[in-house]
């Protein structure tokens, strides 16, 4: 026998009574049409809700689903008819006090009674009720750049309402971190309170640098005379370009590590590091002058970078 029921409340097969009850009451808020005006698709999902409770949590009709003496629609299968309870009394197996009829029970703490006046034309001290609820959340995505995220910014979202919103990005946001609008969803039912808005943010790549925590990766080219001889080089940053000391000797492959120039300082996080790795980067087309003199300086200084790997 399939679990189709069970799976429409999400519950186990063995679950109690209660835990179906509260699987059907928590769903039922969720899909009941009234909530969802116009959505098809949550009408049919609390059809099923209906259909699974009405079943389930009455024991008897559990009992026979469990069997395979019904279906998920609470018809008879080829085990037993229904000619077997034709004129049977009210407690047949095709009533129940299940369903619609207690679905006041589960609104009960979203509605409230009141006895109200009412104006010109109404009958005064009518009883009417009111439905208080709180909105629904609104969900958003974003795309910022490497240098927003790195360093926060401000950024203007429109929400569905078509109203705009000034979105603060803290410093060091990571990708698909989600950000919170408190009251900026989907207006309340009743008075009652707006949901709230949630904003993922997507980080777009940057050419020049690659974020590992809180620490900045960046690649430098440098010179053959800048790596051999040392110098003082310009090196871009997330916050602007800094001056770096490039040591005599240096190779490709060197780290040099700028402090404080990752990520910044925020919320009691300390800021991270720039990690610049050099690259020693020759002249796309080498004159005649550096191939003598690389040829002369060849001859009695010979050396071979390859022997330690291959060792």
């Amino acid at each position: 026998m399939a679990d189709e029921l069970y799976e429409v409340l999400g519950v186990s097969r063995d679950a109690s009574g209660d835990e179906i009850k509260k699987a059907y009451r928590k769903l039922a808020k969720k899909y009941h049409p009234d909530l969802n005006p116009g959505d098809r698709a949550a009408e049919e999902t609390f059809k099923k809700l209906q259909a699974a409770n009405n079943i389930l949590s009455d024991p008897e009709k559990r009992k026979q689903y469990d069997a395979g003496a019904i279906d998920a629609e609470g018809n008879e299968t080829q085990q037993r008819y229904y000619r077997d309870y034709a004129g049977a009394g009210g407690d047949h197996p095709y009533r129940s006090s299940a369903g619609y009829d207690d679905i006041g029970d589960i609104f009960s703490d979203l509605f409230r009674s009141h006895a109200r006046g009412r104006g010109a034309g109404g009958a005064d001290g009518a009883d009417g009720a009111e439905f208080r609820m709180r909105g629904g959340d609104a969900r958003y995505s974003i795309q910022v750049s490497f240098l927003e995220a790195v360093n926060g910014a401000k950024k203007r979202v429109t929400m569905s309402n078509g109203k705009a919103l000034d979105l603060t990005i803290p410093p060091g946001l990571h990708e698909g971190q989600i950000l919170r609008l408190r009251g900026q969803g989907m207006p309340g039912y009743g008075g009652g309170a707006a949901g709230d808005a949630y904003v993922e943010v997507h980080i777009a790549a940057h050419p020049g640098f690659r974020r590992h925590g809180n620490n900045i990766h960046s690649d430098l080219p440098i010179t053959l005379h800048e790596a051999v001889l040392g110098a003082k080089v310009r090196v871009p940053t997330v916050t602007g370009a800094v001056t770096m000391s490039v040591p005599a000797g240096s190779n490709s492959g060197d780290t040099l590590r700028l402090r404080g120039k990752g990520v910044p300082a925020a919320g009691g996080r300390a800021a991270g590091d720039q990690v610049v790795t050099l690259i020693v980067q020759l002249p796309k087309q080498p004159d005649e002058a550096l191939k003598s003199f690389l040829a002369e300086w060849s001859k009695t200084h010979s050396y071979d970078p390859r022997a330690e790997k291959e060792g």
